[in-house]
């Protein structure tokens, strides 16, 4: 610093020389990027970076795929696919006795006391596969004595035991000791491959086969309300089914116009991204009316709603008071639903007014970066495509992570454990061997106890610590997401950074842009994005823990243990933020300098900091101009789906009939859209960061004069350093 105030002090220094006396001055002599008076883009001559966290990465990658090698051999989807009778036999699979019986059926459902034992295989009652579930009610003593004279009825019945009967010779105590066939069916409908009873509604009454009450095969008369006890919240589960395939149906009429969708907002977002070169400042007003414009007419459609619904009975009910219903559509004939749709549109309305006015004097720059960032983006245009890119590393990484996921939850052999009717039994869940367990003293010790099949487990040390790898998968596969999110942003930024420091557009441009900085962070830099994609993998596997730590402590929580949970989640949450801040400013000093991720972090954030009042300017002013392209491109496609799946423009074009819920395709059509324009718009938000960062390092850099002009344009200069910061005097 000294050495500086000296320069300073001696009227023989050059004007150059005391601007790189005020810029070591600035970063108080830190040991950062070294000053090159020569720097003339991004450095090609670059040495490897962060070499430990990258060696470390990849020996994470190799016990990744070890261990997905190790889930392959021991895993089997089909424990997924197929369910289980007791004896560890899949239901439905071809090549066994069971290939023609694809469903499990429970002889003594009233046994099991919750929906999530049955779908874990752990209910205390034998289960069998048949290929088909009971259609009526029948016990095993009716079936004694009509079987002499209608030997059909046993036929029926004795497909739901466990081995062929050839007639119900046994008593009923001893059936129920053999544990050879159920003491009694009732209609039934399968669910997730499994028969469950068949609940109805009739006039508010729970019914089963139209009946409320029946006879258990004991001598007992039992409801329904036991067997809804026994198999919670069925009703609702058979009723979301029944959602589901109406969704699937709208989705199998509509895909195609989906896709057309799709395809359109790709184009568009394309489109807009090509005008905004030579006309940003009127296609940003454009946005700004189109948005306005879309809102509107949203709160209008709502007021039409609310207005139409006055004389229709019961519209004056509130969502309170109906409750919960299956069927979406009833909410919409609700005057309370429109009316709240209205005021949080035109809440939204404001909202943008209110922006636009604060902003007003400020849209000039981001007009003025929205020109310069359409010029790069189109001087380098494969840029546009390097979100598919992205999307198909993406792809193979969530693919790989549920793939290895699924194997490690279905390892291990089957485990077997005694289960009894009443649950007194000494022996209660302990494991056991089906085939010898009748020989056993258990078997005589607890009367009516069974040997069957639980989980799959296993006593090995992989069997072990299956959690543990399970913990491993996801945290590895939040690294890998976050590392190929960190390689586009670096690979772009170089891109970008290349056009920028080029003096005579587009001749300096250097060939393959994109190319050579995805090449350059591949070989040079891949320590430095696994570096920092580390950092945001150990905030989100924490956050991901926090979360799972409040569900499973979920009813033993007081208010002050809720409240600073809440203050700790949102603590992550501003954390993740900054840090996703501060790394995507680092990805782009690494492309420039190509320095380690420690040392560009710093050197980003110091400039940054420098230019704080430009950097809060620039980065909310772009990112409001670019969440209204986004916005504009989902609404209009979502209006022209509207128009479309409600049947309002069937004179112009016939879009599919006879929807179930059309707002199922609508919401598909406009988060797609959304999500197709964020992939291009991001490219965008990246080129223009670059520039910004480029821009900041540029004025630290040259001084405008012949012998160090400044890359940027005059009039974007001008904009961008404000009043009384023009270029100094030669």
């Amino acid at each position: 610093m000294t050495d500086g105030k000296a320069i300073l002090q001696s009227g023989r220094a050059s004007n150059f020389t005391t601007r790189y006396a005020l810029y070591n001055i600035a970063t108080q002599n830190s040991d950062s990027t070294t000053f090159d008076p020569d720097f003339k883009g991004p450095i090609a001559d670059r040495g490897c970076t962060d070499v430990l966290c990258c060696i470390i990465f990849i020996l994470f990658i190799i016990g990744y795929i070890f261990l997905g090698l190790i889930a392959w051999v021991h895993g089997d989807p089909r424990r997924v696919a197929y369910p289980t009778d007791s004896k560890g036999h899949f239901c439905g699979q071809k090549g066994t006795p069971n290939e023609n019986k694809s469903i499990l059926f429970y002889f003594n459902i009233l046994s099991c006391t919750n929906p999530s034992v049955l779908i874990n295989l752990q209910c205390p009652t034998t289960q069998i596969c048949v290929s088909k579930c009971p259609e009526k009610f029948l016990t095993y003593v009716e079936m004694q004595f009509p079987y002499k004279i209608n030997k059909k009825s046993w036929t029926y019945y004795s497909q739901f035991c466990k081995s062929p009967i050839t007639q119900p010779a046994k008593t009923l105590s001893q059936i129920v000791m053999d544990d050879d066939c159920p003491t009694v069916i009732f209609p039934s409908k399968p669910f997730f491959r499994r028969c469950f009873p068949d609940f109805s509604t009739k006039n508010g009454i729970l019914t089963v086969g139209n009946k409320t009450t029946f006879e258990d095969g004991r001598g007992r008369i039992r409801n329904t309300e036991e067997l809804r006890a026994a198999a919670n919240n069925m009703n609702k589960m058979l009723s979301a089914k029944a959602i589901g395939m109406r969704v699937f149906e709208d989705y199998a009429t509509t895909w195609y116009w989906i896709l057309i969708g799709l395809t359109i907002a790709m184009l568009l977002s394309w489109m807009f991204l090509l005008l905004l070169r030579f006309t940003a400042g009127l296609l940003f007003w454009v946005f700004v009316v189109g948005v306005i414009g879309i809102i509107g007419y949203g709160i209008w459609h709502c007021h039409q709603e609310y207005n139409s619904l006055r004389e229709h009975p019961n519209s004056h009910l509130t969502i309170y008071d109906i409750g919960f219903r299956t069927n979406i559509s009833t909410y919409f004939q609700l005057r309370q639903t429109w009316f709240a749709f209205m005021v949080i549109l035109c809440i939204l309305e404001v909202l943008v007014i209110l922006m636009l006015i604060f902003l007003r004097n400020r849209i000039r720059i981001s007009i003025a970066l929205l020109k310069e960032g359409s010029k790069a983006i189109g001087y380098v245009p494969s840029t546009l495509m390097y979100p598919v890119l992205t999307f198909f590393f993406l792809s193979i990484c969530i693919s790989y992570w549920a793939v290895t996921a699924v194997y490690l939850a279905t390892s291990g052999v089957p485990i077997y454990k005694i289960v009894t009717p009443d649950g007194k039994c000494k022996h209660e869940n302990r494991t056991c061997n089906p085939e010898i367990f009748n020989t056993t003293e258990i078997s005589k010790a607890c009367p009516g106890a069974q040997c069957n099949f639980a989980f799959y487990g296993g006593n090995s040390l992989y069997h072990q610590h299956i959690t543990t790898f399970q913990i491993f998968n996801l945290f590895v596969f939040l690294w890998l997401i976050n590392f190929v999110i960190a390689l586009g942003q670096c690979a772009l930024a170089g891109a970008f950074a290349s056009y920028y420091w080029a003096l005579k557009k587009p001749d300096d441009i250097p060939p393959h842009p994109l190319f050579t900085a995805f090449g350059r962070a591949i070989r040079y830099h891949t320590g430095s994005l696994a570096f920092g994609s580390l950092i945001l993998a150990l905030i989100q596997m924490f956050r991901i823990t926090l979360e799972y730590l409040e569900k499973r402590l979920k009813d033993t929580q007081n208010n002050i243990s809720k409240f600073l949970q809440h203050c700790l989640k949102c603590c992550l949450w501003c954390l993740e933020k900054v840090v996703k801040f501060l790394n995507r400013n680092a990805y782009v000093m690494i492309a420039i300098y190509g320095q380690n991720f420690c040392r560009s972090a710093r050197d980003a954030f110091d400039l940054l900091l420098r230019n704080i009042l430009k950097v809060a300017i620039m980065d909310k002013v772009t990112d409001f101009v670019l969440v209204l392209g986004k916005l504009l491109v989902a609404g209009c496609i979502g209006v022209l789906a509207f128009l479309l799946f409600t049947q309002r423009i069937s004179i112009i074009i016939e879009g599919p009939t006879s929807l179930n819920y059309y707002w199922i395709p609508l919401l598909t059509v406009v988060i797609g859209s959304y999500l197709v324009a964020h992939g291009f718009f991001s490219v965008y938000a990246m080129c223009i960061d670059t520039i910004f960062i480029c821009f900041l390092e540029d004025l630290e850099r040259n001084d405008g004069s012949a012998e160090r002009p400044y890359y940027m344009k005059p009039s974007l200069l001008k904009i961008l350093k404000g009043k009384g910061t023009g270029t100094k005097k030669q």
